[in-house]
């Protein structure tokens, strides 16, 4: 019996977040086509300020990181 609920439990929270996502509107994929939104930084720590247009055609890594 516990199993059971457990099992639904878990079915109606999958259901509940499928349908927040999809009424959400959020692409998981971004659009092919479309350009990259330009880099916005306040301060740039190690590097002179980067645009996209000077990394085009080039591997780029993007690790984000939040201080505080």
């Amino acid at each position: 019996m516990r199993q059971r609920l457990v099992v639904g439990v878990r079915a109606l929270v999958t259901a509940g977040l499928l349908v927040l996502t999809a009424a959400s509107g959020i692409d998981a994929q971004p659009a092919p086509g479309r350009a990259a939104p330009e880099i916005t930084a306040g301060n740039w720590i190690n590097s002179a300020p980067l645009t996209i247009g000077g990394l085009r055609g080039q591997v780029v890594a993007v690790e984000f990181w939040t201080f505080g």
